[in-house]
């Protein structure tokens, strides 16, 4: 280890990070030269990686979680030899760079994961673990190792101040994630200055209560870094390491001081920074010459790890030609051939029922799907049968349970999800999105395909009343772009919604499922499979041109073909929306053929009418409830609120 050449590592992240803002005239100083020598003996030392190579899977992975301080990691990735250049730092913050406000998956070469968010990331890494013992337990053999690696994660006084760090760090206790390493950015210092203002917690026992191995250090002595995460890796529990610093760490102006936090040095303090750092006052976006020296020749060790693993892992796939087969499936998505459920004409049972059975298939279609409930196995009927429970002791289980932690539990699919070769699905009642919304929109912003499992998705939840019975829920999720939100009206639609879900690459979808029974119905349709995939189809024609189509979704599909058997001298067409924007984004020759050109058109959804007034001329032409429901049985809370088929009827009769 050379430490003088890391110090010129850990001085051009300083320059770097403190040029870039201030050109941006934007952005967060103080943990990048803060945290400099971390990242300095992260990635020379520690991580096990390779820069020319940034999707090799067995690579460490490292996720920001105070993603505010952006410009540590794109300093250290451009200098470690990511695909980062000196254009794209000098570009931070701007349009089409890639170098963002934040970290964002997808844009920036190295970057795993899209943090910002505070907690968020560190949750993520917490699925990142989890991903690595589960596929580790799935592949590895005695003689070979080939997922054998470890996850870091930075976080700060703000990640350990929102609430979804002590979830996702109590699971992680919990499970033994002894491969997951936090480094704890101890400054004292958040925005609106001192943390004891509003932080005073013992942070060290608190990690001590969750089952972690709790380490302390200097964040400037990099020989003791490597030391400490030596120690972690010697123990099975996860591993927080609180390393000391001072925020702003080498400008003078700053440091030490809530002012490092959130804003540019401004020229004096880019001054007296250089100054004091020795950095020549006439050189901006300096990097000294024994930084790159350093990692140019670093970057033949990590080829050389790379090689050996690329010639174990083809070792290991001649002799395990099977094993190569299902990773290969695992790490494409490729599905095997399983059959959906079938069901009659008639037959009656809960959205969330037929789900189940969904789901069971396509745990043997896709080997690679994980994931769980949070407590709620048994209502969100989530059981994977003949599959064990993921555990510290179990680390083949495909379930798993989350606990009562569903902002944590979703992230953490994200986790999963972004780790690659598993793809993963969480549930939990519908009304309870709210608890993991900003995660799903992670997911849309990311591109995850996670699969959320929404179930008990409106007042026929019954006695459980206002509070558990969703009604802006919908028109919520819906908000959120690049989310699929599924709400079937029977069992046949559920399989194919759980097809559509698995089939997305892209997208997460949301499956909004009932605690209520629902008849299966006949679908008029003959290509209605198909045209599902689209967002809407014809349940019941009426005619070419009907005086009235009904668009419905979920159990609201059953009461509109109840309601059309009480209208007299009309001719009513409904209409499944299983996606209604899909449906919204299909061109006018489709939206024509299932609206059927009708005089008048009338929404059904037991919820909010926020959006469909894109399809119904008259705001008054949207059967909806745009109030909080009532406690009671299902049924009669229903009729208590007019939501019947006997009021939509009148509606239709006009």
């Amino acid at each position: 280890m050379n430490t003088k050449e890391l110090e010129a590592v850990a001085l051009s992240v300083r320059s770097l990070s403190m040029d870039a803002i201030q050109k941006a005239n934007s952005g967060h100083p103080g943990l990048p030269l803060g945290c400099a020598e971390l990242a300095a003996v992260l990635y020379g030392e520690i991580m096990n990686h390779n820069p020319k190579n940034s999707s090799w899977k067995n690579r460490d992975r490292f996720v920001l979680s105070a993603g505010h301080g952006s410009m540590l990691l794109y300093s250290i990735l451009h200098l470690s030899g990511y695909k980062v250049t000196m254009d794209d730092i000098k570009s931070f913050r701007q349009i089409g760079s890639h170098c963002a406000g934040h970290p964002e998956y997808g844009i920036t070469d190295g970057v795993e994961t899209t943090t910002g968010p505070l907690g968020q990331g560190f949750a993520m890494a917490v699925g990142l673990a989890m991903a690595e013992s589960m596929l580790a337990a799935k592949y590895n053999t005695p003689e070979y190792k080939i997922v054998d690696h470890y996850t870091y994660t930075l976080m700060g006084e703000g990640c350990l101040m929102e609430g979804i760090s002590s979830e996702a760090s109590s699971l992680a206790g919990s499970l033994k994630l002894g491969k997951l390493i936090a480094f704890y950015d101890e400054n004292k210092i958040s925005i609106d200055g001192s943390t004891d203002i509003a932080f005073t917690e013992d942070v060290a026992a608190r990690y001590t209560a969750y089952g972690w191995q709790v380490l302390r250090g200097s964040m400037y002595n990099m020989e003791e870094i490597v030391k400490l995460v030596a120690e972690a890796k010697k123990d099975d529990r996860p591993s927080l390491i609180i390393l000391k610093s001072t925020i702003g760490q080498g400008a003078p102006t700053v440091a030490g001081t809530a002012k490092a936090h959130g804003a540019p040095l401004g020229a004096e303090g880019i001054a007296a920074a250089k100054a004091n750092l020795g950095i020549p006052a006439d050189k901006d976006f300096y990097v000294a010459l024994e930084a790159y020296a350093y990692f140019e020749k670093r970057a033949k060790d990590f080829a050389a790890a790379n090689a050996e693993w690329d010639k174990m892992f083809d070792e290991w796939s001649k002799k395990y030609p099977e094993k190569r087969a299902e990773w290969d499936a695992d790490f494409s998505g490729k599905a095997n051939p399983v059959a959906l459920p079938q069901y009659k004409i008639g037959d009656s049972l809960a959205t969330r029922a037929a789900s189940g059975k969904a789901l069971n298939v396509m745990a043997q279609r896709y080997k690679s799907l994980v994931g769980g409930s949070a407590d709620l196995q048994g209502p969100n009927v989530t059981k994977l049968e003949g599959e064990t429970a993921y555990s510290a002791a179990n680390r083949g289980g495909r379930y798993i349970h989350f606990g009562i932690r569903e902002f944590a539990m979703a992230a953490i699919c994200n986790g999963i999800q972004l780790h690659g070769g598993l793809r993963t699905f969480c549930a939990t009642f519908m009304v309870f999105s709210d608890y993991l919304r900003p995660a799903l929109r992670l997911s849309a912003l990311m591109n995850q395909p996670v699969v959320y499992i929404m179930t008990h998705d409106s007042i026929y939840v019954g006695e459980d009343g206002p509070t558990h019975q969703p009604i802006e829920t919908l028109a919520a999720m819906r908000a959120i772009p690049n989310t699929k939100i599924l709400r079937p009206g029977d069992a046949e639609e559920t399989a194919i919604a759980w097809e559509i879900a698995m089939e997305s690459t892209t997208t997460p979808s949301c499956l909004a499922l009932t605690r209520q029974n629902l008849a299966v119905y006949t679908k008029e349709d003959p290509d209605w499979q198909k045209n599902a995939r689209k967002g809407a189809y014809v349940v019941l024609k009426g005619a070419e041109k009907p005086d009235v189509t009904v668009l419905a979704t979920g159990s609201e599909v059953n009461l509109a073909l109840d309601a059309a058997k009480l209208v007299t001298g009309k001719t009513v067409r409904v209409v499944s929306v299983l996606d209604r924007e899909e449906f919204i984004r299909q061109d006018k020759a489709y939206q024509d053929a299932v609206l059927g050109n009708a005089a008048r058109v009338v929404t059904a959804e037991a919820g909010v009418s926020m959006g469909w007034e894109y399809f119904a001329k008259n705001a008054s032409d949207c059967f909806a409830i745009n109030r909080f429901g009532e406690s009671g049985p299902a049924a009669k809370v229903a009729e208590h609120l007019g939501f019947t088929a006997a009021n939509l009827a009148k509606l239709i009769q006009g």
